[in-house]
């Protein structure tokens, strides 16, 4: 591509990033990065920003910085599209940005998407991981026997040898299973189309249909979510699903809220019908503080952050230079983490 391109940072992020960016091609490429025009983070890879409000003085600004963009780094305000008439391309910040890709009509609009997919797979799956072994291994049990500062020697149990089944068979379970099998798990997965070739298939040591759900949750002793929500995937964790769970078993949701009937999982956590759940996504979010899930022993809680690590925007930047230089040489089919259009994620 000869003509210049004009890439306006639309979120934050961290100014060494940015130089990363800004030397890629200096003489093809600008960069447009306006931090008091954006708002202040709360912690490391913060992509939305504490509540902020911009003067007018600071809204006309962001207007005409947005309207030099041919590239966005994340999406853009949903009534600021139409100012933005040279748009060409965003590279998002999160994976499952179809439903945001279709709200705006991008696809319509000509506006090519690319997600941030692979990035967080690794650190979900090691929260996972800490929350099955905390489990488990009885973390709680020793902190409590620490505290006592009582030496009373007990029996616990082990992962190596038992079940873990995948809801999904994507990059979130790829992520799982890399580590189920490396503490000798069997990996069972869910997909709706178990048949579909994987790059990653060879670490599920079985791929079944979504339609074996109340089956394969019989022989499960972990079970994780990590689908996100479409219409086929809201509510599948109802009654009947967690009444079908092996007495005991543990449940870990990094996917969607709602996928998961909640009082459902409530009722099944009381009973011991599930033995420990641990919660990256709730519905909604965020939970609210009266909601009996946060006084349940039985229950580890997580503020939507289990994929939150400080170098997340560095290996989205990683990602995005790739896709620049492919964008710059005139090589838009190469870029990685294309979202097709109706795809979700």
């Amino acid at each position: 591509m000869s003509q210049r391109q004009t890439v306006v940072i639309a979120s934050p992020l961290e100014a060494g990033h940015v130089d990363r960016l800004r030397a890629l091609a200096p003489d093809r490429l600008d960069v447009l990065f306006e931090p008091s025009l954006l708002p202040p983070v709360r912690y490391v890879a913060d992509h939305k920003g504490a509540p902020f409000t911009r003067d007018a003085a600071q809204q006309q600004a962001w207007q005409a910085l947005l309207a030099r963009a041919d590239i966005l780094w994340d999406f853009p305000p949903a009534d600021l599209l139409d100012i933005m008439p040279r748009l060409r391309w965003i590279q998002a910040t999160s994976t499952g940005v179809g439903p945001t890709a279709a709200k705006l009509r991008l696809a319509e609009h000509g506006i090519t998407v690319t997600t941030a997919r692979g990035v967080h797979a690794g650190p979900l799956a090691e929260w996972v991981f800490m929350a099955l072994l905390q489990h488990v291994r009885g973390l709680d049990h020793l902190r409590r026997e620490q505290a006592a500062h009582r030496w009373t020697r007990y029996c616990g149990e082990d992962l190596a040898g038992r079940r873990l089944l995948l809801i999904g068979a994507g990059d979130l379970a790829r992520g799982c299973a890399r580590i189920g099998k490396a503490m000798d798990m069997e990996v069972v997965a869910l997909a709706r189309r178990p048949e579909r070739e994987r790059g990653h298939a060879a670490l599920f040591d079985r791929v079944a249909p979504v339609s074996d759900l109340l089956d394969e949750l019989r022989q499960a002793d972990a079970v994780v979510v990590t689908v996100p929500q479409t219409p086929e995937t809201e509510g599948m964790f109802n009654a009947a699903a967690f009444a079908a769970m092996r007495p005991g078993a543990a449940f870990v949701n990094i996917g969607r809220g709602a996928v998961v009937d909640q009082p459902a999982l409530c009722a099944a956590l009381q009973r011991g019908q599930v033995g420990f759940a641990a919660l990256d996504v709730t519905e909604p979010e965020p939970l609210p503080p009266e909601d009996p899930l946060w006084s349940m022993p039985n229950v580890l809680i997580s503020p939507h952050s289990a994929s939150t690590v400080s170098r997340e925007n560095a290996r989205i930047t990683a990602i995005f230079i790739d896709n620049l230089r492919c964008w710059l040489d005139g090589r838009p089919q190469a870029m990685r983490n294309i979202l097709e259009p109706g795809q979700l994620y």
